[in-house]
């Protein structure tokens, strides 16, 4: 069965194209200002609207706002990660009827990982992402934390493996974490926020035979 995976950071119609023909179980879209990501709630709508069904639409937001959450809803996600310093109290808060919650732990320790059991009710699923330096962008950095952390590990959700990810490596993380599902972002890309439709394609083959 192929791996499930999100391309993350869609900006452009033929990167979202690309995403779908390589089989991607869900297109993520930053809606950040920070980010070389970032794309508009307007821009959003627009990207999402030509997906089929079997590709679910993610957006990414850090810290928000309850109605720039509701903005995000309208356009038509169906799953909400949060990459910022959000509490499980605060993930609550944010639930929308219908639309899945995930949370982005920052992980350099194993200790880091302990993090995830604070979400059991609060959100559906974990993305295990590097941590970043200290004022910096939370994600899409291309860092990646040792792998090896994640041995013996139980967790308490259904989650994704990120951080530092591309077509080369992605064998090995599967094989020494036992990821079921993975999240990519600047492991498709040309440049920060310039994905490629060729890496893209690259990463759907290697995903189909794992």
């Amino acid at each position: 069965m192929p791996l499930p995976f999100k391309i993350c950071g869609l900006s452009t119609p033929e990167t979202v194209d690309a995403s779908v023909a390589a089989g991607a179980a869900w297109a993520g879209f930053v809606l950040f200002p920070r980010s070389p990501r970032d794309v508009s709630p307007e821009r959003l709508a627009a990207l999402v609207r030509p997906l089929p069904d079997r590709v679910r639409p993610v957006a990414v937001r850090v810290d928000p706002e309850p109605a720039l959450v509701d903005r995000a809803v309208a356009a038509g996600v169906r799953a909400l990660q949060f990459h910022g310093s959000e509490a499980p109290a605060r993930l609550a808060a944010l639930r929308r009827p219908g639309v899945e919650i995930w949370k982005a732990v920052a992980v350099r320790t194993r200790t880091d990982l302990d993090a995830a059991h604070g979400y059991r009710g609060a959100a559906d699923r974990i993305v295990y992402d590097a941590r970043t330096p200290a004022g910096t962008l939370p994600g899409g950095m291309g860092l990646r934390f040792d792998w090896r952390l994640l041995d013996g590990f139980v967790h308490p959700l259904p989650w994704l493996l990120s951080g530092g990810l591309d077509a080369a490596n992605l064998a090995d993380a599967v094989g020494i974490t036992g990821a079921r599902a993975v999240d990519l972002s600047s492991g498709v890309e040309e440049a920060p926020g310039v994905k490629s439709v060729d890496k893209i394609a690259a990463l759907g083959q290697v995903a189909a035979r794992l």
